[in-house]
């Protein structure tokens, strides 16, 4: 059999990012938050651009846009967000957080920083910013259209 590298930065990398949804989800369970880690990454791209349309969630979410309207659909079905008519194209919608969304944040905050808090312990703030400098380069890497 053969020796399968799990100390590779490309398995860490996803492995850690599995760990870290498995536990935010653990948290937001415990606390009955009443909604999924994709949701709140939504809420929150939601919280920060005002009214954008759905394919711009997916872009900032890095998520594919059938997924991203199932998840909408469920926001939609808490009341946490709402679709609206976009006022340029009639056939385009803005999704916008209602009161509700916005309170869901709110009382969700607290839940989503203590755990980050906890993912973070013992590593310094350089340490972060230089972890969050290489993972740009790597995203940067992949994202560009020349191959090697």
């Amino acid at each position: 059999m053969t020796d399968l590298k799990t100390d590779a930065p490309g398995f860490l990398l996803e492995n850690t990012a599995k760990r870290m949804k498995q536990y935010f989800q653990q948290q937001l369970q415990e606390a009955e938050a009443g909604i999924t880690v994709d949701q709140w990454v939504v809420l929150q791209v939601l919280s920060a651009h005002r009214g954008i349309s759905q394919f711009e969630i997916a872009q900032a979410t890095q998520k594919d846009p059938p997924t991203i309207t199932r998840i909408i659909d469920l926001l939609c079905r808490k009341q946490l967000t709402k679709r609206v008519t976009a006022p340029d194209d009639r056939r385009k919608f803005i999704v916008q957080l209602t009161a509700l969304g916005e309170q869901k944040i709110a009382d969700t905050w607290p839940v989503i920083e203590k755990s980050r808090q906890h993912a973070w312990r013992g590593i310094s703030e350089k340490d972060i910013d230089q972890l969050k400098q290489l993972l740009m380069g790597i995203h940067n890497n992949l994202s560009t259209t020349d191959n090697p």
